[in-house]
């Protein structure tokens, strides 16, 4: 038997272990933790038990997930997409809630002896309504499919289920007492959640934006984590003890941060507790499969895998269609939200802890549902596929676009393809038209294209990361490409398929900053705008001429500093309030270093000092108030200031060889 911190170091250790694995496969780090607890798992190898510490680290997992919902529980947005969100999404969930509690009805029936109850049915419909937010989120972000038709779609019915999670915690513990207390037990526990909601959401709000202000104005970051941590499971306790659950608490505190300034910031120092807790729920869940039990009714698990995901899929892409859709958006919709998420594992577990199911019932569910996430993403990479070989009519569609597209730009050469038509690519159009250059743009907005083509403008539906949407955009016939929205990982795809159909064709990347410039030149781009620098460059600009500076010498600046690739721009001062911006330790960066006395470099040259092995360069050195120009025979003396620019972590170890 292990101890508390014997246990936690088996857990971490098996988690890193996984989540690696799983990345080099491409999957979600969810299937990691799920695979490591079946693995390690008292059914398994036997490493491992589930034990008060798993369950209170699991819980925790809960409380800070719920608490992120929370922080993104927006009233704008759900107003805005009321129709999918309240519409589509709450009739997903009743409509599966339905049709298990009939088919339960149905089983009890015919098998009086598995004894399932229509509480057992509901709290099992409530469990196998859920999807997976992270599995499907992530996959449509890698698909550039969060903005097209059935991504909307999708976000909108998963924005609905987590809501639906709120009372579903409430009524499934209580769904575990007698009969006849049945009816009292759901009003009283209705009448507490009314009770603490309304204290919580109305008294709260008050006080947490005059606490937040407190704690923001002592200027320490510490504090405002500590403050998070203690309001987070502060208001878990005040809902445990007013016999509701911990996660609701957390939802709450989440929602009243989300209405105030801070929520931006609370997101990301959350983000690392959460992660990690989350990932250790997913362990201890994959702890409780018996996988003997599993491979002894392999075919009952099968059977269980299969009819929840093929009527789960049938269910929201008749739904979707009813609600509009076209064929290919309904099924693209149903398939991605065909498998089970992660709070169908939550309500599961209420569900053994109320004694509403039998344990083997409980454990092929279980076995189901982790096997359906696991097929999750290949089912969604394989959605194109699938529904262009099930339908006709949206291979028929697909290609009334291409063709579309093809027609548009058939009679044009030397024209400028522009993917993405937002705020940017419309600026550039407007300038290109300015000048009689022809252009084609590709965006994933129907409503935008509809719109902007309404006006006149050369753009059509499409994904220019496809191959075939820039064939019909005429890219072998184009001059140029440029891409308009700042999304690395998108870029770089587009950039390898440019590549392999035109390679000599040039291509313009957008980027936020400097971060990927050197990334984006590799993978072939033939200039990289990062627009935080070209901003900074046309405000010196501006600045520089109303001071005086002849206009010819602020154009050659600003163009030197181009033709540099901005080097000279690149990394800058971080405050104290960017500290957490970076997580990944990888912005340039630039700090000075005062050489004292005792400095080990004083007397040195730069070249003797071997900073380019640690990653680090030096920029400037002052020496009173004349600025050196700096080379690698530059001599250290005491009292220089040395500006050193590169990564955290480079500048840190720099600034260590630099003084000791």
């Amino acid at each position: 038997m292990f101890s508390g911190l014997e246990l936690t170091l088996l857990l971490l250790g098996s988690a890193v272990l996984g989540v690696v694995a799983f990345r080099m496969m491409h999957l979600p780090p969810m299937l990691g933790y799920l695979a490591v607890g079946i693995l390690i798992g008292p059914h398994a190898l036997g490493l491992a038990e589930n034990s008060k510490t798993t369950e209170t680290l699991a819980e925790f997992g809960v409380v800070f997930l719920m608490f992120s919902i929370g922080l993104e529980f927006s009233l704008s947005q759900l107003m805005a997409m009321r129709r999918i969100v309240f519409g589509l999404g709450m009739a997903q969930v009743v409509m599966t809630i339905v049709a298990t509690m009939l088919f339960g009805w149905l089983l009890a029936t015919q098998v009086p002896s598995l004894n399932i109850t229509w509480q057992a049915s509901f709290a099992l419909g409530g469990a196998l309504a859920m999807s997976s937010t992270a599995i499907v989120v992530k996959m449509l972000t890698e698909r550039l499919e969060l903005e097209s038709q059935h991504g909307r779609k999708i976000i909108g019915i998963l924005l609905f289920q987590d809501l639906a999670v709120v009372p579903l915690l409430i009524l499934i513990p209580s769904l575990g007492k007698p009969p006849e207390e049945l009816a009292e037990t759901l009003a009283w526990a209705g009448v507490k959640a009314v009770i603490v909601l309304v204290l919580l959401l109305f008294i709260g709000q008050k006080i947490m934006r005059t606490w937040f202000t407190i704690v923001v104005k002592r200027r320490s970051q510490e504090l405002f984590m500590l403050n998070l941590l203690l309001i987070t499971l502060g208001a878990a306790w005040i809902t445990e003890h007013a016999g509701l659950s911990l996660a609701l608490g957390a939802f709450v505190a989440g929602m009243l941060i989300s209405e105030t300034q801070y929520k931006h910031q609370v997101e990301e120092d959350i983000k690392p507790f959460r992660d990690v807790l989350l990932g250790l729920f997913f362990i201890t869940v994959g702890m409780l499969l018996n996988v003997g039990l599993v491979l002894e009714n392999w075919w009952l698990v099968l059977l269980l895998l299969v009819l929840p995901v093929a009527l789960k899929f049938a269910l929201i892409a008749v739904l979707a269609k009813l609600f509009g859709a076209s064929d290919g958006v309904s099924m693209r919709t149903g398939l991605a939200l065909a498998q089970a998420g992660e709070f169908g594992f939550v309500l599961l577990n209420l569900t053994s802890g109320a004694r509403l199911i039998d344990d083997f019932i409980i454990q092929l569910v279980l076995a189901s549902m982790v096997l359906s996430m696991l097929v999750a993403p290949f089912i969604i990479s394989k959605s194109d596929q699938i529904v262009m070989k099930v339908s006709s009519n949206e291979w028929m569609m697909q290609s009334l676009q291409l063709t579309q597209i093809a027609s548009r730009t058939m009679s044009t050469q030397k024209h400028v393809i522009i993917a993405g038509f937002g705020r940017s690519g419309q600026t550039l159009a407007t300038l290109l038209t300015e000048e009689k250059v022809a252009y084609q743009a590709l965006d994933l907005d129907p409503t935008r294209v509809q719109e902007a083509q309404a006006a006149g403008a050369h753009v059509s539906y499409g994904d220019a990361a496809r191959r075939e949407s820039l064939v019909a955009a005429g890219i072998y016939r184009a001059s140029a490409l440029v891409i308009t929205y700042a999304s690395t990982a998108s870029a770089i795809k587009v950039l390898h398929l440019v590549h392999e159909l035109a390679p000599t064709l040039p291509v313009i990347v957008r980027s936020y900053d400097d971060t990927d410039l050197d990334v984006l030149k590799k993978a072939g781009a033939a200039e990289v705008v990062p627009e935080a620098l070209e901003g900074s460059l046309m405000l010196a600009s501006h600045a520089l001429v109303m001071m005086g500076v002849p206009l010819r010498r602020v154009v050659h600046r600003v163009q030197s500093a181009r033709d540099e690739r901005y080097a000279s721009l690149r990394g800058y001062f971080h405050g104290t309030n960017e500290a957490n911006d970076d997580p990944e330790h990888l912005f340039v960066r630039l700090h000075s270093v005062i050489l004292h006395d005792d400095a080990a470099s004083v007397g040195k040259r730069i070249d003797q000092l071997d900073l380019a092995e640690l990653g680090a360069d030096v920029t400037t050195v002052r020496r009173g108030k004349e600025r050196l120009e700096v080379t690698p025979l530059t001599q250290l003396e005491v009292g220089d200031v040395v500006v050193l620019r590169g990564s955290a972590e480079a500048v840190n170890r720099a600034e260590e060889r630099l003084l000791h």
